[in-house]
């Protein structure tokens, strides 16, 4: 048995619930041979002792197939997520933790930013959701390579789409391709509540929600739905998008949200040839807004022409790219914002019952906050609110 002969082995070991096998992903960390006997460690991203097994047993076949003798395989898998400690009304219980991801305005990779988070939890062990929230321009089912998918039926209630180990739910993937959404504040309320309440989520440790632009209706309903566990801000290094994404930090802490950090797209420019990255829109101007609400950026993602495809093309990039530095920078914000859920939860969690309920810019008075009326129409004025 040689090590070429056992890493070709255990490179028909497919990670479970994924399309690559354990050496692509670099799980293997160690080959020891001794005559014809194998002792591999590999580090697994999952907590679930249904994962290690499935990974032994595999592992030890295709060596035993390859002409290994007596197989050891020791498995390092991450401890279990905690159970979040946060407390305040929240209409999705079987969700422990929640993360939100707003941007100050459009077109600074919000989406993108989003579907990385989520896949790359996903890759590092967490149970995780993805909630495209953002009503008016969902593009998270193309991102995930879903966008012709329709979701099943359970009962009353909506299964959530899955691909790259992530459960994926979007207005995009209920309505026709094309078709235009014209709603009132209150009718977006409902849905993100609806979202919320009628998905058939899994017991998830983490759901990602990816925000509508701004901050307004979608926001303030999501943050006194459920205890938000942090927030992250996406912008990008020019002047006019870092002025707007002050006012999203500035509204997580108005909701009393924590502050993740910020993730910086459009960072600078990878050239595909030479892999030297060059600064063309302005590094830095991020950290003095950072420094401003006491917080850090989470990560500088530069500008690769793969994750645009990959964002086309439905292949996020943390998953089909892994060795790529977009992927290697989204991988490191994972890790920060999960140890930054854990360190809120063994702190006491978040508490959205000082929320004080409002009624935001552009909701009529007949349509509060906690009574919506999405089947309500405004259009011919009879409601008396015109």
């Amino acid at each position: 048995m040689t090590q070429e002969l056992a890493k070709s082995a255990l490179s028909k070991v497919t990670y479970p619930g994924f399309t690559k096998d354990i050496v692509t992903f670099g799980f293997v960390k160690a080959i020891e041979i001794n005559g014809a006997n194998v002792h591999v460690t590999i580090d697994i991203t999952s907590s679930a002792p249904e994962v290690a097994h499935q990974i032994t047993v595999e592992a030890t076949e295709e060596l035993k197939r390859s002409g290994a003798g007596e197989v050891v395989v020791t498995i390092n898998a991450p401890k279990i997520p905690r159970e979040s400690s946060s407390k305040g009304k929240n209409i999705a219980p079987h969700v422990k933790n929640f993360v939100m991801v707003s941007s100050g305005k459009g077109g600074v990779g919000k989406s993108t930013s989003s579907v990385n988070l989520a896949v790359a939890l996903a890759m590092q062990g967490k149970k995780v959701g993805l909630l495209d929230a953002d009503i008016y321009g969902p593009n998270i089912p193309r991102m995930m390579g879903v966008e012709n998918v329709k979701p099943d039926i359970s009962g009353n209630k909506v299964l959530p789409i899955k691909a790259y180990g992530v459960e994926m739910m979007s207005m995009g993937s209920l309505m026709e391709e094309g078709q235009s959404l014209i709603w009132r504040g209150a009718m977006i309320m409902k849905a993100i509540e609806q979202f919320l309440r009628d998905i058939l989520w899994s017991d998830l440790d983490v759901l990602v929600i990816d925000m509508p632009p701004g901050t307004g209706d979608a926001q303030l309903t999501l943050a006194q739905s459920v205890p938000v566990t942090l927030g992250v801000t996406v912008t990008t290094p020019q002047q006019v998008s870092l002025d707007d994404s002050r006012r999203s930090l500035d509204m997580f802490k108005k909701l009393h949200i924590p502050i993740a950090g910020i993730i910086e797209n459009m960072s600078g420019f990878i050239a595909p040839d030479t892999g030297v990255e060059y600064d063309i829109f302005g590094m830095g101007t991020t950290q003095p807004m950072a420094d401003e609400f006491s917080t850090k950026i989470l990560a500088q993602i530069p500008i690769e022409p793969s994750i645009r495809t990959g964002g086309d093309s439905g292949k996020p990039i943390v998953y089909f790219a892994p060795q790529s530095e977009t992927a290697k920078r989204y991988m490191k914000a994972a890790e920060a914002i999960w140890a930054q859920i854990e360190q809120i939860n063994e702190e006491g969690g978040v508490d959205n019952q000082a929320i004080q309920p409002t009624t935001p810019a552009g909701v009529s008075a007949c349509s509060t906050p906690s009574t919506p009326k999405p089947q309500h129409d405004h259009s011919g004025g009879s409601c008396g609110c015109h």
